[in-house]
């Protein structure tokens, strides 16, 4: 059989969970214990609904697969834009580098996209038709860029960051991962991982639950835990239902 142990800080834990919850399953008790010892924090990817086991692996695996940042050229441009210190969202015309603010126009949205398909430089075409495309920031430093008063003469190109989640614009790709975590994870427990079947659980998540459920160790966690005074009605109880 498997040699586990149980820490004070798992056990603590346990007894938490066993005082909070009305008659706790094995499995529950058991994939709380693995999720303490190994210092899991699984999140789901609320868009594709993918669980993965950390927001390390989340981020890894996306970046791996190209679908978190990518890199963009924008046009910073001498045409007057609509932006200043107060601006919090701009809507951008790729081809010249033309601005509307959200707090500077009634309606700023409305506004770029009739830019964009009326704009000379849009050399975009699907099926003979002007592409009415252009970007969105909420960025701070690349509304900075386009609030100061030095206007060139030509339009300069500089590189930033688009999310592959939602398409706005980002200085830094630390900017689109730092967006990312703060709006499309969402932090669950090893349990509520296990208990659920709406969501696609990531190949790697899976296969490391799979082999932590395997039946020695959870012999294992039972017999240690049976030599714990006040957690042996839960494992007499357990025995009993099986």
């Amino acid at each position: 059989m498997v040699k586990l142990s149980i820490s004070q800080d798992e056990q603590r834990a346990l007894k938490e969970f066993f005082n909070t919850t009305k008659q706790p399953a094995l499995i529950s008790a058991y994939l709380l214990y693995v999720e303490k010892k190994f210092q899991l924090e699984p999140v789901l990817f609320i868009r594709d609904k993918i669980i993965y086991q950390s927001v390390d692996d989340a981020i890894k695996i996306l970046e791996n697969e190209s679908k978190l940042w990518r890199e963009t050229e924008i046009k910073i441009g001498y045409v007057t834009s609509s932006v200043d210190e107060l601006t919090k969202k701009i809507y951008i015309c790729p081809s010249t580098g033309k601005v509307f603010g959200d707090n500077t126009h009634p309606n700023p949205q409305d506004a770029i996209y009739e830019w964009v398909a009326t704009c000379p430089e849009n050399k975009e075409r699907v099926g003979g038709l002007k592409v009415k495309r252009f970007f969105i920031s909420e960025d701070q430093e690349v509304i900075k860029a386009y609030a100061s008063k030095f206007k060139p003469k030509a339009p300069i190109t500089k590189i930033v960051f688009s999310s592959a989640v939602n398409g706005k614009l980002f200085h830094s790709k630390e900017a689109v991962i730092d967006d990312f975590k703060a709006n499309y994870l969402k932090k669950m427990s090893l349990v509520e991982v296990q208990n659920q079947n709406r969501f696609q659980i990531e190949a790697g998540c899976m296969s490391f639950i799979e082999k932590q459920l395997a039946d020695d160790k959870i012999a294992s966690f039972v017999e240690v835990l049976s030599g714990i005074p006040e957690f042996l009605p839960h494992v007499e109880r357990w025995i009993e239902e099986a």
